[in-house]
C-alpha cells in the first residue's frame, strides 16, 4: 500500500520550485501526492526563513499541521527549507510535534528522509549548500499558462542584513542546455508565460562560463515555440550589463518589466549594508533603462529603518521615489537577522521603522494612481486568469503573478485561463485597472 504525502510551501517562487522537484521525485518512487494536508501519512512544509514575518508564518503552519496530527489527520510532519537550514536544532526541540528537518542542501534526498520519518526514524539531514544543482522533473503547482524557470542556486551578494547566502550557499548557475530543455518541455506541457528566476538572474553564468549568460540564455528561450511572455525576475542594478538592456528591448516576447531590488539610496547607508553602486549610479541606470526600454514598468524592493537611516536619510529615499515614479514598490521594515552583520549595528526603532513602510506605501498609491490614469483609453494585451462570476480577471506585462495586480475587464467572447486577449483601460478600482476587451469585428 503506497504512503499519501502532501507538499506545503511557503515563501518565494525559488521555493515553489523546489518543492515541486520534491513533489516529483516522491512521485517518482511510487508515493501519492494530495493536494489537502489532511488523511494523509505525511505532510512536507517546505519553508522560508528569509526574514521575520517569514519565520512566523512557518511556525504558524507547523503548528496548525501539528493540531492536524492531534486529530488524527496527519501521520507524520518533515520540515524542510529556509528556517530547516537556519534553525537545526531549535526546530525539533522547540516543535516536538516536527518528526524530521531536510536542510536546503539535502531537497534531493527527500524520499531516503521520508521512508525514515514513516518508519518512525527521527530525521535531521544537512547537506552541502554549495552542492550543484541536479536535473529533475516537477510536478507543477502554478497553473497551467504560467511557471517558473530556476536558472541558479545561492547568491555571492553577502548584502549585510541578508541571511540567504548562509541558507543557500554560493551562486550556482544551471548549464544553458538544461534550461533550454527544460522550458522547452514547459512549453509544451502549455506554460504562455515564462518566469526566470534566481536570487540574482542578472549575473546567470559568470561560475559556469566565466562570463554573464543571461542575454544569451534569453535569446534561447525567445526563440521557444509557444511560449508567449517571458519576464526577468531579480536583476542586480549593477549587473545590468548594455548586452543584457539591448535583449531586453529587442526580444519582443520579454515582457517589460524589471525587478531590480534597490533596498535604499542613501550612499552611506547603501556602503554599510555592502551594496555595490550609488544614488547617482541608481539614477543613471533608471535613465537608460527608461530611454532605451520604452513603457518600461520598474519593480524595486526597499527596506525601511536599516541601520543609519535617520529623518534626513528616510526624505532622501522618499524624494528618490517621488522622482523616479517607479510603477511597483514592495517595502519591508528593517529586520534584525541573527547572523548577519546588520543585526550588530545601531538602527532605528521597530516602531519607526513600520511607520515609515506606511509612508512609502502611501507615497507609492499615490505615484500607482497617476500611473492607472496615464493608461487609461489604451489597449493591453491581458493574459486571462479566471472569470469570478461577475467579469473576467488577468494580468498585463506590468503584473507578476503573486506580486502585483489584476486587471478586470468585460467581454462578450468565452476565454480560458491562458487566452492573450487586447483589453481598452477604462478606469481604475481598488488600485487593479479595469477595462473591456476590444471587438476587432
Amino acid at each position: 500500500m503506497s504512503h499519501t504525502v502532501s507538499f506545503i510551501s511557503l515563501g518565494c517562487a525559488k521555493n515553489q520550485v523546489d518543492c515541486e522537484q520534491m513533489m516529483y521525485l516522491m512521485a517518482q518512487a511510487g508515493y501519492e501526492i494530495s493536494p489537502e494536508p489532511e488523511n494523509v501519512d505525511l505532510v512536507v512544509i517546505n519553508t522560508c526563513g528569509f526574514i521575520d514575518a517569514a519565520k512566523s508564518e512557518a511556525i504558524e503552519q507547523i503548528l496548525a499541521t501539528a493540531q492536524k496530527k492531534a486529530e488524527g489527520l496527519v501521520g507524520r510532519i518533515l520540515v524542510t527549507g529556509c528556517l530547516a537550514q537556519r534553525y537545526q536544532q531549535e526546530i525539533l526541540t522547540e516543535l516536538p510535534e516536527v518528526d524530521g528537518v531536510l536542510g536546503t542542501g539535502s531537497y534531493y534526498d527527500i524520499v531516503s528522509a521520508a521512508e525514515q520519518v514513516l518508519a518512525g526514524t527521527v530525521v535531521q539531514e544537512y547537506g552541502s549548500v554549495h552542492t550543484a544543482a541536479r536535473e529533475t522533473g516537477r510536478i507543477l503547482t502554478t497553473p497551467e499558462h504560467y511557471s517558473y524557470l530556476k536558472i541558479a542556486e545561492g547568491c555571492d551578494n553577502c548584502c549585510a542584513f541578508c541571511v540567504i547566502p548562509k541558507l543557500r550557499g554560493k551562486f550556482r548557475s544551471r548549464k544553458l542546455e538544461d534550461l533550454e530543455a527544460e522550458a522547452r518541455r514547459l512549453a509544451q506541457s502549455g506554460t504562455r508565460e515564462l518566469i526566470v528566476v534566481a536570487q540574482d538572474s542578472s549575473r546567470y553564468g559568470i561560475d559556469l562560463y566565466g562570463r554573464r549568460m543571461l542575454p544569451e540564455l534569453l535569446r534561447r528561450l525567445c526563440r521557444i515555440e509557444g511560449l508567449h511572455w517571458i519576464r526577468v525576475h531579480y536583476t542586480y542594478p549593477d549587473e545590468l550589463s548594455d548586452e543584457l538592456i539591448e535583449v531586453l528591448a529587442a526580444e519582443p516576447k520579454i515582457v517589460k518589466y524589471l525587478d531590480i531590488p534597490i533596498q535604499h539610496v542613501n550612499d552611506t547607508i547603501l556602503r554599510r549594508m555592502n551594496r555595490r553602486g550609488n544614488k547617482a549610479y541608481l539614477e543613471g541606470l533608471f535613465a537608460k533603462l527608461r530611454a532605451r526600454i520604452p513603457g518600461l514598468v520598474l519593480r524595486t524592493s526597499l527596506i525601511a529603518g536599516l541601520p543609519g537611516e535617520g529623518e534626513a536619510e528616510f526624505e532622501e529615499l522618499c524624494q528618490f521615489l517621488r522622482r523616479q515614479k517607479l510603477e511597483r514598490v514592495g517595502v519591508f521594515a528593517f529586520s534584525p537577522e541573527e547572523g548577519t552583520p546588520a543585526a550588530r549595528m545601531d538602527y532605528p526603532d521597530p516602531e519607526i521603522a513600520r511607520h515609515r513602510v506606511e509612508l512609502i506605501e502611501e507615497l507609492q498609491s499615490e505615484v500607482l494612481d497617476a500611473w492607472h490614469v496615464s493608461l487609461f483609453d489604451r489597449n493591453l494585451e491581458v493574459l486571462v486568469e479566471d472569470w469570478d462570476g461577475r467579469c473576467y480577471y488577468g494580468r498585463s506585462y506590468a503584473d507578476s503573478p503573486g506580486i502585483d495586480g489584476s486587471v478586470r475587464f468585460e467581454s462578450e467572447r468565452e476565454h480560458r485561463p491562458g487566452d492573450f486577449v487586447q483589453v481598452k483601460i477604462l478606469g481604475a478600482e481598488d488600485g487593479e485597472l479595469t477595462g473591456r476587451e476590444v471587438d476587432f469585428v
